[in-house]
């Protein structure tokens, strides 16, 4: 027989805390990507109203450069803001489960430590009294050899005169 078994093995704690801060950052890095995409489209979107204007207003061409300079700050302003929101958000979940990782690592090595505690005493408990036992079982094997001895020794002493 095998002394393998069949069954798939589980994840422990902290494989699992781990699957979840990455998928956490993941998801984070994603999102930061999708803002960043947004913002790129958005002014492209406006450098190319930007050019269009130029093309069929010749007097108004510099207003309309800075207006689009600014609209394009402000899409760009808006998109750092998301994506600072969203890794700030992303650091505190991951502040948050590792935090309750190290609290409930602690009450595992807690609990462990009593088990040992336990077992230690119950040990020593056991000990004593097979010792104790043992004393007492040797007391009684030799008081019964001392007994045999000398009922021997009187019926040798008898036998011989």
């Amino acid at each position: 027989m095998s002394d393998q078994t069949t069954q798939p093995e589980e994840k422990g704690f902290f494989e699992k805390v781990k699957e979840t801060i990455e998928s956490l950052w993941e998801g984070t890095k994603d999102t930061a990507e999708d803002v960043k995409e947004a913002a790129e489209e958005k002014i492209e979107d406006i450098k190319e109203k930007v050019a269009a204007k130029k093309a069929t207003a010749t007097k108004k061409a510099a207003p309309t450069k800075t207006e689009a300079a600014k609209k394009a700050n402000v899409v760009t302003t808006k998109a750092k803001n998301a994506v600072s929101q969203v890794k700030a958000k992303a650091e505190t979940k991951a502040k948050a489960i590792t935090a309750k990782a190290k609290d409930e690592a602690a009450t595992a090595k807690k609990a462990v430590a009593d088990v040992k505690a336990k077992a230690a005493t119950k040990a020593k408990t056991i000990t004593a009294k097979a010792k104790t036992e043992a004393a007492e079982a040797k007391k009684a094997i030799a008081s019964k050899t001392a007994k045999a001895t000398t009922s021997v020794k009187k019926k040798a002493a008898a036998t011989a005169k």
